[in-house]
């Protein structure tokens, strides 16, 4: 669609913190369990926004208080392949005691916006929603049209957002083949015999789900009485064995061109340990060590109802992650690894990605990364958890992770992801709102 021309002459950068706290402010928790506040009031937030710049948004709700928005704006050039720019609007869960700041005060403080979602991802959403009104108040056009979407339910896997709208809506993405999301573009300041360099991590790849519950069945009896079918004991051998199995280390392309890239910026080899390569990534090095093999970890247990009474059943929660054509392999050593007595059921399942590190659409992110940061290098990366991008692809959509943000070597970021004191410097949101919307204008 075409807006109007407002006049006026504020930049992206000029309201994206503000956008930012306003939407931190909206509590839009995910529980993922049905519960919850859900999107609708953030989602009613960006339709006020982009309604206010002239533009005519469409909100859609998968169940009631679940929405998603999407609008769609015209390129320069409509018959070149269009573009999806998408980010979700949950949040997950913050228990105030546990943070410095009120995890739903949108303040700014130390140079920094707190709050849930600061990182993940109502920042980026900021970005994209400070770029929206700019096109539309001056009627400039995206070089590709572009599909922009702000997406319900992604912190509990998107069934009632993303891949509900591929399910009942894909309409809304037709003629879409690349899309960029989270989880990418941020910088890590490295150590390098030059001095510190500062590097983009470029998400180009990201690991599929299992999320798989373990049922262990034995013989429910008395607390008293001896009993070699203990459903409890079945289990918690299976998660032993599970937490101590050894996942085999494979260095898919996404991750080996990181590796490469690393070392030619530290000087630092990796053929037979990688670790020390990695300490220059400060707390970025946790999602990079948890792509260089699947992985999986117990998060949830449940058994018993009663001190004195041995439960028929037990169960668990495991969080798989798996690499690029493993997931097979993964879900056969899983189910071996739980044992005779042990069932594994599928909760949620979705795919693993990865796509190529190159191409118009990733010189086009290098290049408006650049322009802000001359002197940086812009690395591929494979993410340890997922996004939006999953959905996407059924459609045959290639996605990457691109929320640009220059930020202090000081700060611990990529451990804000889901922590506690979740904070985005202000520079930043700044920096990623002109980066952005450079991207946007020019890929």
């Amino acid at each position: 669609m075409t807006a109007t021309p407002q006049t006026g002459s504020t930049s992206p950068e000029d309201e994206v913190v503000r956008i930012c706290s306003e939407l931190i402010r909206i509590d839009s928790t995910n529980y993922g369990d049905g519960t919850g506040p859900g999107e609708r009031a953030a989602a009613e937030y960006v339709v006020g926004q982009l309604e206010d710049v002239g533009l005519a948004p469409t909100l859609l709700e998968s169940r009631p208080g679940r929405a998603t928005v999407v609008v769609r704006l015209e390129g320069e050039d409509p018959a070149r392949p269009g573009l999806a720019v998408h980010g979700h609007l949950d949040v997950v869960p913050a228990n105030a005691a546990d943070w410095q700041a009120d995890p739903f005060g949108g303040e700014e403080r130390d140079g920094c916006v707190w709050g849930r979602g600061a990182v993940d991802m109502k920042d980026m959403d900021a970005m994209i929603l400070a770029g929206l009104r700019h096109f539309a108040r001056t009627g400039t056009k995206p070089a590709r049209t572009t599909t922009f979407a702000f997406f319900a339910d992604e912190e509990a896997g998107g069934a009632l957002g993303s891949h509900w709208l591929v399910d009942e809506h894909p309409e809304l993405l037709e003629g879409v083949t690349e899309a960029v999301s989270e989880v990418g573009g941020y910088s890590v300041t490295l150590p390098s015999p030059q001095g510190p360099r500062r590097a983009y991590l470029l998400q180009t790849a990201e690991k599929g789900i299992a999320w798989l519950r373990l049922r262990a069945h034995g013989r429910a009896g008395h607390g008293s009485v001896p009993n070699d079918d203990n459903a409890i004991v079945r289990l918690a051998a299976a998660v032993g064995r599970i937490a101590a199995h050894e996942w085999p280390r494979e260095y898919i392309a996404s991750v080996r061109q990181l590796l490469d890239g690393l070392s030619a910026l530290s000087g630092i080899p990796y053929a037979a340990d990688v670790e020390p390569l990695l300490a220059g990534l400060g707390g970025a090095a946790g999602f990079v060590r948890g792509t260089l093999r699947d992985t999986a970890n117990v998060t949830m247990l449940e058994s018993g109802y009663k001190h004195n009474v041995i439960p028929q059943t037990a169960t668990a929660a495991v969080d798989c992650r798996f690499l690029p054509g493993h997931e097979d392999t993964l879900m056969e050593t899983i189910r071996e690894l739980a044992g005779e007595h042990v069932d594994v059921e599928v909760v949620h399942r979705d795919v693993a990605l990865e796509a190529p590190f190159d191409g118009d659409l990733v010189e086009a992110m290098k290049q408006s990364l650049l322009r802000e940061d001359p002197d940086a290098a812009v690395l591929p990366y494979c993410l340890s958890g997922g996004t939006d991008n999953k959905a996407l692809s059924r459609l045959g959509i290639t996605g990457y992770g691109f929320a640009p943000l220059r930020l202090p070597a000081e700060l611990d970021f990529a451990p804000m992801f889901h922590g506690i004191d979740e904070r985005v410097p202000v520079d930043a949101l700044r920096f990623g709102a002109r980066v952005l919307t450079d991207f946007l204008t020019r890929c």
